[in-house]
């Protein structure tokens, strides 16, 4: 069968049409810029809602999962810990047939870790809703992969997190392919050019920054405050945070320990790290100092050796650890959220996503941190919405750490940009009316006749 050049192109200019999700009541407890999100979301059937911590992203999520739960089963993928507070706050709100389960009890709306993906069938759900979908960050990691390839055919699809990490377009690009809207590769040809020589490394064409954040906003909608919406923020005012540094000084005697002849900056990745390996025993002291008392305190570290230390200095803390068995580091996040466990030892990349510590208002960061994404989620477990008091978050360093915090300050300040620039052009987004939606193309559109060389012609039945 001989196909023509635009029966070609027009195949592959076909839209993949679906519809969004009837919304006849929404719950009476949802603040009005959630109602907003929620409204706006299951009109459209497949969207991100990237709205900043403590602006109840996971009552919004129940809500859709409410409604979608009218057409089919609906299945939330969830961080360890995360899925069990996310049942416990369906109770709280009165959201029957929420259940969390190592395997499918055939709950309507069932809650599982992303741990456990490899126990669910896919084809069992009419809608899937990621919690943390922050998870599809990574353009090889397995699990993107696995996530984008396992629901590719669920009609209804939903993203919930904080803003995208500053200028990690690759995860815009996955959302936008895990909801259908567009491939990252269809994204990255549209939008993007290489910068410099790493493949790796994209920036938005000039003349396209402004549509491409249109794109982005009709499909992901970033919200750092109700405002943004055009809603009061006068109830999601939150109490004063307070950063302390502390910085410890790296002596002659560390610095050896480090195998350096002197005292310079780390500035190499390879310094860094031995620099933090030498310094151990000096920070979590400070740390353990920090930490003495009665209040509840969660002390953040990056290495094991940390972690181990400061448990075994601050008495009465308990240590989550990557290796624990999934159910023993769940009991242990549920123990500190009930107020069980005064003092909190663990990683960010372990428990710095999700969970609600209002009852905490002091935090220690046993180092500095290259990840201005970890860092901020973390101190966002304690100063969110619900928070009553100041909240001290306490960063021990070393005075060779210059170049970590310089790195830090560059990614905060990109952070800081990349918000302005997406919700300059999402209240419009939001507020319009959304009929469903499309996977979205542009359409082919010749304006140069091609001239076919003589010798690629071909004749046919000589």
């Amino acid at each position: 069968m001989t196909v023509t050049y635009d029966a070609f192109v027009a195949a592959k200019g076909r839209a993949d049409a679906y519809s969004g999700i009837d919304a006849p009541d929404i719950h009476a407890k949802l603040f009005p810029h959630q109602m907003d999100l929620v409204l706006w979301a299951l009109r459209r059937g497949r969207a991100a809602i990237f709205a900043d911590t403590g602006l109840g992203k996971t009552l919004m999520e129940l809500e859709i999962a409410r409604h979608a739960s009218r057409i089919g089963r609906v299945l939330i993928l969830a961080p360890l810990a995360v899925a069990e507070q996310t049942v416990r706050e369906a109770a709280h709100f009165d959201i029957a047939g929420v259940a969390h389960s190592r395997h499918d009890s055939g709950a309507l709306i069932d809650v599982c870790n992303y741990e456990m993906l490899h126990t669910r069938d896919p084809g069992a759900y009419a809608a899937v809703l990621l919690d943390e979908s922050s998870i599809l960050k990574s353009f090889d990691g397995a699990t993107r992969n696995a996530l984008i390839a396992a629901f590719a055919e669920t009609p209804y699809r939903f993203a919930f997190t904080a803003t995208p990490a500053p200028n990690d377009f690759t995860e815009l690009g996955n959302h936008s392919e895990f909801l259908g809207i567009k491939t990252r590769t269809e994204m990255l040809a549209e939008y993007f050019v290489h910068d410099g020589g790493s493949t790796q490394d994209w920036r938005v064409k000039g003349h396209a920054i402004t549509p491409f954040w249109r794109w982005v906003a009709t499909w992901g909608a970033v919200v750092k405050m109700p405002s943004d919406l055009g809603h009061d923020d006068s109830r999601f005012k939150l109490p004063p945070l307070r950063m302390h540094e502390h910085v410890v000084a790296l002596g002659q005697d560390v610095a050896q320990r480090a195998g350096m002849l002197f005292v310079p900056q780390a500035a190499t990745l390879a310094d860094q790290r031995a620099v933090r390996r030498a310094t151990v025993g000096e920070r979590v002291a400070k740390a353990a100092a920090l930490a003495a008392g009665s209040a509840p305190a969660i002390v953040w570290c990056e290495l094991n050796d940390e972690a181990d230390a400061a448990t075994d200095a601050i008495p009465g803390a308990i240590q989550v650890r990557g290796a624990d068995d999934p159910d023993v580091k769940a009991a242990a996040l549920v123990g500190f959220t009930e107020g069980r466990h005064r003092v909190m030892v663990t990683k960010p990349s372990i428990a710095g996503f999700g969970l609600n510590w209002q009852h905490c208002a002091t935090m220690i960061f046993v180092g500095a941190s290259h990840s201005y994404e970890q860092t901020y989620q973390a101190i966002r477990r304690c100063w969110r919405f619900g928070q009553t008091r100041p909240v001290d978050v306490h960063i021990i360093r070393s005075d060779a750490d210059g170049a970590v915090i310089a790195n830090f300050r560059r990614k905060e300040a990109d952070a800081a940009r990349m918000a302005a620039e997406m919700t300059a052009h999402v209240g419009d987004a939001v507020r319009a009316e959304v009929r469903g939606g499309r996977r979205e193309w542009n359409p082919y559109e010749p304006r140069t006749p091609m001239q076919v060389p003589r010798w690629l012609s071909t004749t046919e039945n000589p």
